[in-house]
């Protein structure tokens, strides 16, 4: 497929909406809208054989939504994918992590959107004060231990796709 043409459609403070006109093998033509934002960061944060979550409502699905602590930059704002992974950590739950790891780079809907995340592990877990933005003033963090989590996602209660891509990412390093 070969890119003829671009435009932007939307733009607003968290993302931009663009449509490329494209050709594509058979010669046929056609357009492709493509939303950017930027990348985010996904923190597991482990200790005691379970992980602390987030809970927060969520305006797209009309409802409160458990999932890892997770985002990006502000705007103006910048650093490396470790930097802000450690900055939601702390954000979020006021956890510091004393030992970060990297478990891998994943798109979060590769056939709409630019955007893509890093996933860290973070253990050695010290408590401090939350940071949150306005936005999060409604965030409530709290600790599940592993089979918990598990129940909850056999159950529905916890439907974040990049959280859930993110444990499946550590199921996947443990063995």
């Amino acid at each position: 497929m070969r890119t003829t043409g671009s435009r932007e459609v939307y733009r607003n403070p968290w993302l931009r909406v663009r449509e490329d006109a494209v050709e594509r093998a058979d010669g046929s033509t056609g357009i492709y809208s493509v939303v950017e934002k930027p990348h985010f960061a996904l923190v597991l944060p482990f200790e005691r054989d379970g992980f602390w979550l987030v809970e927060q409502f969520r305006h797209p699905v009309g409802r409160r939504a458990w999932e890892f602590p997770q985002g990006t930059w502000t705007a103006g704002t910048e650093g490396s994918a470790e930097e802000l992974a450690r900055a939601e950590l702390a954000e979020e739950t006021g956890l510091r992590a004393g030992a970060l790891r990297h478990l891998g780079h994943l798109d979060l809907a590769p056939g709409l959107s630019t955007q893509g995340f890093d996933v860290w592990l973070a253990t050695d877990l010290t408590p401090g004060p939350t940071a949150r933005e306005a936005t999060e003033a409604d965030m409530r963090s709290a600790f599940v231990t592993e089979a918990a989590l598990r129940a909850m996602v056999r159950d529905g209660r916890f439907t974040d796709g990049p959280s859930l891509a993110a444990y499946s990412l550590l199921l996947l390093d443990r063995t």
